[in-house]
């Protein structure tokens, strides 16, 4: 007659030893590689404690109205200019020069949140004059809110200048976040909700672009906007004004912060573990062979099963 098997299950054997022997030194020797080896190679190998975090999130943008322009009109350092600050039109003088200006800002997915702003600038300027180069400066409200709430005014520069005098400007870009420090997890970061331009003050040094510049700069976190292929076209017709045709996207933009305490925990968490149940399954195997040849002397002793009456 042929047998077959028809079930099966590992048989338990306990190994007993003395507190003072081999046996106990190797189980402890085992356990300590077992559990803290993990600790140190998930360390060791870069990157166990989470420091930095990056989501992406698209900002909810507002064009702020504020803006300051200034266009050399010569080569010899003569200018035109204009802003939305009265204070720095009236120092102006005869260098004043109002545009036509139109703005709209549109929220092309129907998602609630704009996605570009449109800007058409029309400067006027007198048959002798030529424009050489335009700098324009235009304020933002940006927010971010998936983390945390982080609530700031912000600044897009437009410059371009050539050798030969233009007619008019075109640019097409991202207003793209710069950061150089994470952001917190949590919390309102608001230290930066202020006018980029102080509008209310009288002094030129406040609407001096060096000044403007430099102080934006030396912030953590700015905007800035990007325009790879502007567009400078000649031959400005007697009379006619200079144009400017600027088309500013606001994309999903990648963030950095700093990860919480449960963040961290986690990701450490995932690191050691993994890592564990390698040392786990090796270090068993180890045992097993060690107390099953006797390599340190031990009492094996099966464990049956009670009889019953």
């Amino acid at each position: 007659m042929a047998f077959y098997e028809v079930y099966s299950h590992p048989a338990l054997i306990r190994y007993k030893s003395s507190v003072c022997t081999k046996a106990t030194v190797f189980v402890v020797v085992v356990l300590c590689l077992t559990y803290i080896s993990p600790l140190l190679v998930a360390y060791r190998s870069q990157g166990f404690w989470i420091k930095r975090s990056t989501f992406e999130e698209q900002p909810v943008v507002r064009f702020q109205y504020q803006t300051l322009l200034v266009a050399a009109t010569s080569t010899r350092g003569d200018f035109v200019a204009w802003s939305t600050f009265p204070h720095f039109n009236n120092m102006l003088g005869a260098n004043l020069r109002i545009p036509a200006i139109s703005v709209r800002e549109e929220d092309q997915n129907q998602d609630g949140k704009l996605d570009l702003l449109i800007l058409q600038l029309q400067l006027p300027l007198k048959d002798e004059e030529q424009v050489y180069s335009f700098q324009l400066l235009l304020t933002f409200s940006y927010k971010l809110f998936r983390m945390s709430t982080v609530v700031m005014q912000s600044l897009a520069y437009v410059q371009h200048s050539s050798p030969v005098p233009g007619a008019k400007l075109f640019i097409s870009g991202d207003l793209k976040l710069q950061q150089r420090a994470p952001l917190p997890h949590r919390g309102l970061y608001n230290i930066y909700n202020v006018s980029v331009i102080d509008g209310s003050s009288p002094f030129a040094s406040a609407y001096d672009l060096d000044n403007i510049v430099r102080s934006y700069q030396a912030r953590n976190l700015t905007t800035v906007l990007s325009v790879p292929m502007p567009v400078w076209t000649v031959g400005r017709a007697a009379g006619s004004p200079f144009q400017l045709n600027a088309e500013i996207r606001y994309p999903v933009e990648p963030a950095t912060y700093r990860p919480g305490f449960w963040e961290t925990i986690k990701f450490a968490w995932i690191q050691y573990v993994s890592v564990l149940l390698i040392f786990l399954w090796v270090f068993e195997r180890i045992q097993r062979f060690v107390f099953q040849n006797q390599v340190v002397t031990t009492i094996p002793i099966p464990v049956r099963k009670p009889h019953q009456p």
